[in-house]
Protein backbone atom coordinates (compact mmCIF):
# COMPACT_ATOMS: atom_id res chain seq x y z
CA UNK A 1 0.00 0.00 0.00
CA UNK A 2 1.48 3.33 -1.48
CA UNK A 3 1.57 6.06 1.84
CA UNK A 4 0.37 9.35 1.23
CA UNK A 5 2.62 12.64 2.01
CA UNK A 6 1.71 14.28 5.32
CA UNK A 7 -0.96 17.28 4.86
CA UNK A 8 -0.65 19.37 7.98
CA UNK A 9 2.05 19.60 10.51
CA UNK A 10 1.10 17.27 13.27
CA UNK A 11 2.93 15.71 15.87
CA UNK A 12 3.74 11.91 15.32
CA UNK A 13 5.51 9.31 17.50
CA UNK A 14 8.12 7.78 15.17
CA UNK A 15 9.86 5.64 17.41
CA UNK A 16 8.04 3.39 20.01
CA UNK A 17 10.60 4.30 22.83
CA UNK A 18 9.17 8.23 22.45
CA UNK A 19 5.13 6.55 22.64
CA UNK A 20 3.85 7.50 26.10
CA UNK A 21 0.30 4.78 26.33
CA UNK A 22 -3.01 5.63 26.32
CA UNK A 23 -3.43 3.93 29.54
CA UNK A 24 -0.18 5.51 31.20
CA UNK A 25 -1.48 8.55 33.57
CA UNK A 26 -4.99 6.99 34.32
CA UNK A 27 -3.40 3.40 35.82
CA UNK A 28 -1.01 5.54 37.74
CA UNK A 29 -4.56 7.65 39.08
CA UNK A 30 -6.73 4.82 39.23
CA UNK A 31 -4.87 2.11 40.84
CA UNK A 32 -1.37 2.85 41.97
CA UNK A 33 -1.91 6.29 43.46
CA UNK A 34 -4.69 4.79 45.46
CA UNK A 35 -2.70 1.39 46.57
CA UNK A 36 -4.50 -1.23 44.56
CA UNK A 37 -3.20 -3.85 42.21
CA UNK A 38 -3.57 -2.86 38.59
CA UNK A 39 -4.30 -5.67 35.79
CA UNK A 40 -3.12 -5.06 32.50
CA UNK A 41 -4.04 -7.63 29.82
CA UNK A 42 -3.75 -7.61 26.51
CA UNK A 43 -2.78 -9.44 23.04
CA UNK A 44 0.54 -11.04 22.76
CA UNK A 45 3.65 -8.16 22.18
CA UNK A 46 1.08 -5.28 22.39
CA UNK A 47 3.47 -3.72 25.18
CA UNK A 48 2.35 -4.80 28.01
CA UNK A 49 5.50 -5.08 29.85
CA UNK A 50 6.72 -1.77 28.07
CA UNK A 51 4.08 -0.26 29.71
CA UNK A 52 4.58 -1.66 33.20
CA UNK A 53 8.10 -1.29 32.95
CA UNK A 54 7.84 2.35 32.20
CA UNK A 55 6.82 3.23 35.90
CA UNK A 56 10.40 2.59 36.82
CA UNK A 57 11.42 6.53 36.97
CA UNK A 58 8.94 6.89 39.63
CA UNK A 59 9.66 4.57 42.08
CA UNK A 60 12.84 4.03 44.16
CA UNK A 61 13.23 0.40 43.42
CA UNK A 62 11.24 -1.75 41.08
CA UNK A 63 11.43 -5.54 40.76
CA UNK A 64 10.47 -7.50 37.53
CA UNK A 65 9.18 -11.31 37.91
CA UNK A 66 8.62 -12.68 34.69
CA UNK A 67 6.67 -16.84 34.61
CA UNK A 68 8.69 -18.21 32.48
CA UNK A 69 11.72 -17.44 35.25
CA UNK A 70 12.71 -21.05 36.25
CA UNK A 71 13.63 -19.51 39.81
CA UNK A 72 10.99 -17.19 40.37
CA UNK A 73 8.49 -20.43 39.43
CA UNK A 74 10.03 -21.94 42.44
CA UNK A 75 9.75 -18.72 44.54
CA UNK A 76 6.38 -18.32 43.67
CA UNK A 77 5.24 -22.15 44.29
CA UNK A 78 7.19 -22.65 48.11
CA UNK A 79 6.94 -19.17 49.30
CA UNK A 80 5.47 -15.79 47.18
CA UNK A 81 5.93 -13.62 50.22
CA UNK A 82 9.13 -13.94 50.59
CA UNK A 83 9.41 -11.38 47.43
CA UNK A 84 9.45 -8.80 49.97
CA UNK A 85 13.23 -9.51 50.30
CA UNK A 86 13.50 -7.90 47.20
CA UNK A 87 13.04 -4.55 48.47
CA UNK A 88 14.27 -2.99 51.49
CA UNK A 89 11.32 -1.93 53.54
CA UNK A 90 12.86 -0.63 56.73
CA UNK A 91 13.16 2.86 55.11
CA UNK A 92 10.18 4.98 55.30
CA UNK A 93 8.82 6.75 52.40
CA UNK A 94 10.81 4.50 50.04
CA UNK A 95 8.60 3.75 46.89
CA UNK A 96 8.89 0.36 45.47
CA UNK A 97 6.89 -1.34 42.31
CA UNK A 98 6.41 -5.29 41.83
CA UNK A 99 5.70 -6.48 38.51
CA UNK A 100 4.38 -9.83 38.05
CA UNK A 101 4.41 -10.91 34.13
CA UNK A 102 2.00 -13.81 32.75
CA UNK A 103 2.07 -14.78 36.42
CA UNK A 104 -1.92 -16.23 35.54
CA UNK A 105 -0.78 -19.23 34.36
CA UNK A 106 0.31 -20.63 38.05
CA UNK A 107 -1.84 -22.81 39.31
CA UNK A 108 -3.58 -20.92 42.05
CA UNK A 109 -2.37 -17.91 41.48
CA UNK A 110 -5.31 -15.60 42.60
CA UNK A 111 -5.14 -16.80 45.79
CA UNK A 112 -1.49 -16.32 46.41
CA UNK A 113 -1.04 -12.85 45.01
CA UNK A 114 -3.78 -11.96 47.65
CA UNK A 115 -1.77 -12.85 50.68
CA UNK A 116 1.56 -10.88 48.63
CA UNK A 117 -1.18 -8.07 48.77
CA UNK A 118 -2.57 -7.72 51.96
CA UNK A 119 1.13 -8.40 53.50
CA UNK A 120 2.79 -6.15 51.42
CA UNK A 121 0.36 -3.74 49.13
CA UNK A 122 0.63 -0.48 51.83
CA UNK A 123 4.85 -0.58 51.30
CA UNK A 124 4.46 -1.75 47.33
CA UNK A 125 3.04 -1.13 44.03
CA UNK A 126 2.08 -4.24 42.18
CA UNK A 127 1.02 -4.50 38.14
CA UNK A 128 0.31 -7.62 37.19
CA UNK A 129 -0.12 -8.37 33.23
CA UNK A 130 -1.09 -11.18 31.38
CA UNK A 131 -1.64 -12.09 27.47
CA UNK A 132 -5.09 -14.07 28.47
CA UNK A 133 -7.98 -12.52 29.72
CA UNK A 134 -7.12 -12.39 33.29
CA UNK A 135 -10.90 -13.25 34.59
CA UNK A 136 -10.44 -16.57 33.04
CA UNK A 137 -8.48 -17.53 36.15
CA UNK A 138 -10.47 -15.93 38.57
CA UNK A 139 -12.36 -19.03 39.24
CA UNK A 140 -12.58 -20.13 43.02
CA UNK A 141 -11.09 -19.32 45.98
CA UNK A 142 -10.78 -15.90 47.66
CA UNK A 143 -11.84 -13.04 46.05
CA UNK A 144 -9.92 -10.31 44.96
CA UNK A 145 -12.84 -7.83 45.02
CA UNK A 146 -11.68 -4.47 45.98
CA UNK A 147 -8.21 -4.99 45.52
CA UNK A 148 -7.14 -4.23 41.97
CA UNK A 149 -8.47 -2.22 39.01
CA UNK A 150 -8.49 -3.72 35.82
CA UNK A 151 -7.00 -2.69 32.82
CA UNK A 152 -7.31 -3.54 28.82
CA UNK A 153 -4.40 -2.46 26.87
CA UNK A 154 -4.88 -2.39 22.92
CA UNK A 155 -2.82 -2.42 19.93
CA UNK A 156 -1.71 1.18 19.20
CA UNK A 157 -4.28 3.48 17.08
CA UNK A 158 -4.63 6.41 14.92
CA UNK A 159 -5.30 9.24 17.93
CA UNK A 160 -2.65 7.50 19.97
CA UNK A 161 -0.13 7.47 17.15
CA UNK A 162 -0.91 11.65 16.76
CA UNK A 163 -0.77 11.70 20.31
CA UNK A 164 -3.72 13.45 20.61
CA UNK A 165 -4.84 14.83 23.67
CA UNK A 166 -7.53 12.48 25.17
CA UNK A 167 -11.26 13.72 25.72
CA UNK A 168 -14.58 11.60 27.23
CA UNK A 169 -16.95 10.38 25.16
CA UNK A 170 -19.43 12.21 25.09
CA UNK A 171 -17.11 15.27 24.15
CA UNK A 172 -15.67 13.22 21.25
CA UNK A 173 -19.22 12.60 20.21
CA UNK A 174 -20.13 16.39 19.57
CA UNK A 175 -16.93 16.87 18.37
CA UNK A 176 -16.93 14.97 15.34
CA UNK A 177 -20.57 16.61 14.01
CA UNK A 178 -18.36 19.90 13.91
CA UNK A 179 -16.65 20.70 10.62
CA UNK A 180 -13.18 20.45 11.15
CA UNK A 181 -11.11 23.42 10.58
CA UNK A 182 -7.90 21.45 8.68
CA UNK A 183 -7.20 18.44 7.26
CA UNK A 184 -5.07 15.49 9.38
CA UNK A 185 -2.35 13.49 8.19
CA UNK A 186 -3.15 10.32 5.93
CA UNK A 187 0.18 8.71 5.98
CA UNK A 188 -0.05 7.45 9.86
CA UNK A 189 -3.67 5.48 9.09
CA UNK A 190 -2.18 3.97 5.70
CA UNK A 191 0.37 2.71 7.73
CA UNK A 192 -1.86 1.11 10.51
CA UNK A 193 -3.56 -0.21 7.73
CA UNK A 194 -0.73 -1.57 6.12
CA UNK A 195 1.72 -2.83 9.30
CA UNK A 196 -1.17 -3.22 12.18
CA UNK A 197 -1.28 -1.90 15.69
CA UNK A 198 1.68 -4.05 17.40
CA UNK A 199 4.75 -1.20 17.75
CA UNK A 200 6.91 -4.39 16.43
CA UNK A 201 5.65 -4.24 12.73
CA UNK A 202 4.32 -0.80 12.88
CA UNK A 203 7.49 1.09 13.99
CA UNK A 204 9.65 -1.18 11.80
CA UNK A 205 7.57 0.41 8.48
CA UNK A 206 8.88 -3.10 6.76
CA UNK A 207 6.61 -5.48 5.71
CA UNK A 208 8.80 -8.44 5.63
CA UNK A 209 9.05 -7.33 9.74
CA UNK A 210 5.56 -7.88 9.76
CA UNK A 211 5.29 -11.27 8.02
CA UNK A 212 8.31 -12.61 10.16
CA UNK A 213 6.19 -10.74 13.27
CA UNK A 214 3.01 -12.39 12.75
CA UNK A 215 4.48 -16.14 12.03
CA UNK A 216 6.19 -15.83 14.99
CA UNK A 217 3.15 -14.23 17.67
CA UNK A 218 0.60 -17.03 15.69
CA UNK A 219 2.82 -19.78 16.69
CA UNK A 220 3.47 -18.81 20.31
CA UNK A 221 -0.09 -17.94 20.87
CA UNK A 222 -1.33 -21.51 19.45
CA UNK A 223 1.77 -23.49 20.87
CA UNK A 224 2.74 -21.77 24.07
CA UNK A 225 -0.21 -19.55 25.60
CA UNK A 226 -2.76 -21.86 24.31
CA UNK A 227 -1.27 -25.51 25.61
CA UNK A 228 -0.75 -23.14 28.92
CA UNK A 229 -4.46 -22.30 29.15
CA UNK A 230 -5.97 -25.48 27.78
CA UNK A 231 -3.71 -28.38 28.05
CA UNK A 232 -5.59 -29.16 24.37
CA UNK A 233 -3.34 -31.85 21.92
CA UNK A 234 -5.06 -30.62 18.71
CA UNK A 235 -3.22 -27.96 18.27
CA UNK A 236 -2.27 -28.39 14.50
CA UNK A 237 -6.36 -28.36 13.88
CA UNK A 238 -6.36 -25.05 16.41
CA UNK A 239 -3.82 -23.27 13.83
CA UNK A 240 -6.08 -24.45 10.90
CA UNK A 241 -8.87 -22.92 13.01
CA UNK A 242 -6.67 -19.97 13.07
CA UNK A 243 -6.21 -19.71 9.69
CA UNK A 244 -9.59 -19.89 8.54
CA UNK A 245 -10.60 -16.69 10.19
CA UNK A 246 -9.37 -14.23 8.63
CA UNK A 247 -11.87 -14.84 5.26
CA UNK A 248 -14.92 -14.92 8.15
CA UNK A 249 -13.86 -11.21 8.95
CA UNK A 250 -16.87 -8.88 8.78
CA UNK A 251 -19.71 -11.35 7.88
CA UNK A 252 -21.47 -13.24 10.19
CA UNK A 253 -19.77 -16.09 11.55
CA UNK A 254 -21.59 -19.53 10.89
CA UNK A 255 -19.97 -22.25 13.61
CA UNK A 256 -21.38 -24.73 11.21
CA UNK A 257 -19.39 -24.17 8.19
CA UNK A 258 -16.45 -23.88 10.31
CA UNK A 259 -17.52 -27.29 11.58
CA UNK A 260 -17.53 -29.16 8.06
CA UNK A 261 -14.24 -27.59 7.54
CA UNK A 262 -12.29 -29.29 10.26
CA UNK A 263 -14.22 -31.90 10.14
CA UNK A 264 -14.75 -31.74 14.14
CA UNK A 265 -17.87 -32.11 16.35
CA UNK A 266 -19.83 -28.44 17.00
CA UNK A 267 -19.12 -27.98 20.12
CA UNK A 268 -15.36 -28.36 19.66
CA UNK A 269 -14.93 -25.55 17.29
CA UNK A 270 -16.89 -23.35 19.46
CA UNK A 271 -15.06 -24.62 22.64
CA UNK A 272 -11.53 -23.57 20.32
CA UNK A 273 -12.77 -20.28 19.46
CA UNK A 274 -13.51 -19.20 23.18
CA UNK A 275 -9.75 -20.56 23.88
CA UNK A 276 -8.66 -17.62 21.03
CA UNK A 277 -10.95 -15.66 22.26
CA UNK A 278 -9.44 -15.53 25.56
CA UNK A 279 -6.03 -14.97 24.74
CA UNK A 280 -6.53 -12.34 22.31
CA UNK A 281 -6.03 -13.86 18.80
CA UNK A 282 -9.80 -12.32 17.69
CA UNK A 283 -12.75 -10.78 19.42
CA UNK A 284 -16.58 -11.47 18.06
CA UNK A 285 -19.38 -8.39 18.41
CA UNK A 286 -22.89 -9.75 18.15
CA UNK A 287 -26.32 -8.40 17.14
CA UNK A 288 -28.03 -5.37 18.39
CA UNK A 289 -31.93 -6.85 18.63
CA UNK A 290 -33.66 -4.67 20.85
CA UNK A 291 -36.59 -2.96 18.94
CA UNK A 292 -34.96 -3.72 15.81
CA UNK A 293 -37.39 -5.87 13.82
CA UNK A 294 -36.45 -9.17 12.13
CA UNK A 295 -33.25 -8.42 13.57
CA UNK A 296 -30.55 -11.28 14.11
CA UNK A 297 -30.03 -12.09 17.20
CA UNK A 298 -27.53 -14.99 17.77
CA UNK A 299 -24.76 -14.38 15.21
CA UNK A 300 -21.79 -12.78 15.69
CA UNK A 301 -19.02 -11.30 13.86
CA UNK A 302 -15.47 -11.56 14.34
CA UNK A 303 -12.23 -9.24 13.78
CA UNK A 304 -8.54 -9.98 14.31
CA UNK A 305 -6.55 -7.73 16.66
CA UNK A 306 -4.08 -8.24 14.11
CA UNK A 307 -5.77 -6.77 11.20
CA UNK A 308 -3.22 -7.29 8.60
CA UNK A 309 -4.37 -10.93 8.42
CA UNK A 310 -7.12 -9.79 6.49
CA UNK A 311 -6.33 -9.76 2.82
CA UNK A 312 -8.78 -7.58 1.10
CA UNK A 313 -9.10 -3.73 1.50
CA UNK A 314 -12.65 -3.41 2.58
CA UNK A 315 -12.51 -6.19 4.91
CA UNK A 316 -9.09 -4.84 6.59
CA UNK A 317 -10.47 -1.77 6.86
CA UNK A 318 -13.49 -2.48 8.49
CA UNK A 319 -11.63 -4.68 10.60
CA UNK A 320 -9.03 -1.79 11.67
CA UNK A 321 -12.23 -0.01 12.34
CA UNK A 322 -13.76 -2.60 15.24
CA UNK A 323 -10.68 -2.35 16.30
CA UNK A 324 -10.45 1.64 16.83
CA UNK A 325 -13.70 1.28 18.21
CA UNK A 326 -13.71 -1.79 21.00
CA UNK A 327 -10.66 -0.03 22.31
CA UNK A 328 -12.72 3.32 22.98
CA UNK A 329 -15.39 1.40 24.38
CA UNK A 330 -13.16 -0.85 27.20
CA UNK A 331 -10.64 2.69 27.73
CA UNK A 332 -13.93 4.66 28.58
CA UNK A 333 -15.63 1.57 30.79
CA UNK A 334 -12.20 0.96 32.50
CA UNK A 335 -11.73 4.08 33.16
CA UNK A 336 -15.39 4.63 34.84
CA UNK A 337 -16.93 6.82 32.04
CA UNK A 338 -20.03 4.61 31.74
CA UNK A 339 -20.38 1.02 30.19
CA UNK A 340 -19.57 1.27 26.60
CA UNK A 341 -20.61 -2.04 24.67
CA UNK A 342 -20.00 -2.60 20.93
CA UNK A 343 -22.52 -4.31 18.56
CA UNK A 344 -23.69 -4.50 15.27
CA UNK A 345 -26.87 -4.06 13.46
CA UNK A 346 -28.38 -6.49 10.66
CA UNK A 347 -32.27 -7.55 10.05
CA UNK A 348 -33.16 -10.57 8.23
CA UNK A 349 -33.66 -8.74 4.80
CA UNK A 350 -29.45 -8.43 5.24
CA UNK A 351 -29.49 -4.88 5.33
CA UNK A 352 -26.69 -3.70 8.07
CA UNK A 353 -25.24 -1.09 9.75
CA UNK A 354 -21.25 -2.03 10.59
CA UNK A 355 -21.39 -0.73 13.97
CA UNK A 356 -23.24 0.54 17.15
CA UNK A 357 -22.10 1.58 20.48
CA UNK A 358 -24.47 1.71 23.29
CA UNK A 359 -23.64 3.70 26.69
CA UNK A 360 -25.05 2.07 29.70
CA UNK A 361 -27.03 -0.12 27.45
CA UNK A 362 -28.97 2.09 25.13
CA UNK A 363 -27.48 2.59 21.82
CA UNK A 364 -25.52 6.15 21.39
CA UNK A 365 -23.84 6.42 18.05
CA UNK A 366 -24.33 4.23 14.79
CA UNK A 367 -21.09 3.72 12.66
CA UNK A 368 -20.57 2.16 9.07
CA UNK A 369 -17.09 1.98 7.00
CA UNK A 370 -16.62 2.41 3.32
CA UNK A 371 -12.74 2.48 1.74
CA UNK A 372 -14.14 5.12 -0.55
CA UNK A 373 -16.27 8.11 -0.37
CA UNK A 374 -19.93 6.85 -2.01
CA UNK A 375 -23.47 7.74 -1.39
CA UNK A 376 -25.42 7.10 2.15
CA UNK A 377 -27.25 3.96 1.63
CA UNK A 378 -30.66 5.78 2.79
CA UNK A 379 -33.04 2.91 3.35
CA UNK A 380 -31.11 1.06 5.67
CA UNK A 381 -29.70 3.64 7.87
CA UNK A 382 -33.35 5.30 8.23
CA UNK A 383 -34.67 2.22 9.40
CA UNK A 384 -32.05 1.52 11.71
CA UNK A 385 -31.43 5.08 13.44
CA UNK A 386 -35.25 5.33 13.65
CA UNK A 387 -35.74 2.51 15.83
CA UNK A 388 -32.06 3.22 17.92
CA UNK A 389 -32.65 6.74 18.08
CA UNK A 390 -28.83 7.79 17.92
CA UNK A 391 -26.63 9.64 14.92
CA UNK A 392 -25.72 8.00 11.94
CA UNK A 393 -21.26 8.58 10.60
CA UNK A 394 -20.11 6.55 7.68
CA UNK A 395 -16.09 6.60 7.94
CA UNK A 396 -14.62 6.53 4.88
CA UNK A 397 -10.68 5.90 3.99
CA UNK A 398 -10.68 9.40 1.54
CA UNK A 399 -9.11 12.04 2.43
CA UNK A 400 -10.07 15.42 3.36
CA UNK A 401 -14.24 14.36 3.33
CA UNK A 402 -16.82 15.76 6.11
CA UNK A 403 -20.38 16.89 4.53
CA UNK A 404 -23.72 16.16 6.41
CA UNK A 405 -26.28 13.91 3.94
CA UNK A 406 -29.71 14.40 5.16
CA UNK A 407 -28.19 14.74 8.67
CA UNK A 408 -26.19 11.67 9.17
CA UNK A 409 -22.22 12.88 8.47
CA UNK A 410 -19.90 11.28 5.78
CA UNK A 411 -16.36 12.40 6.98
CA UNK A 412 -12.81 10.94 6.74
CA UNK A 413 -11.79 8.21 9.00
CA UNK A 414 -8.76 10.55 10.41
CA UNK A 415 -11.68 13.11 11.48
CA UNK A 416 -13.11 10.41 13.37
CA UNK A 417 -10.47 8.18 14.60
CA UNK A 418 -8.14 11.52 15.71
CA UNK A 419 -10.36 12.09 19.33
CA UNK A 420 -10.35 8.47 20.34
CA UNK A 421 -7.34 6.83 23.00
Amino acid sequence: MVLTKLTTCVKIVEKAETVKRYLYDDLKALALSRDKMAFVSGPRQVGKTTLAKSYKKDYDHTSYKNWDESQFRKLWAKAPNDLKNEFDLTKLNKKNLLILDEIHKAKGWKQKIKGVFDELGTELNIIVTGSARLNVFKKGGDSLMGRYINFRLHPLSYGEILQSPKVDPETWKKNIFIKPKKSLPQEPLEKLLALSGFPEPFFSGSEKILRIWRASRNEKIIREDLRDLSRLLELSQVEMLASLLPEKVGSPLSVQSLREDLEVAHGTVTRWLKYLSELFFFFEIKPWSKSIPRSLKKEGKVYLYDWTDVKDLGPRFENMIACHLLKACHYWTDTGEGIFELYYLRNKDKQEIDFLICKDRKPWLCLETKTKDTQIDLKATQKFTSHTNCPFVQLVLTEDVWRVTNENLVASATFVLAGLP
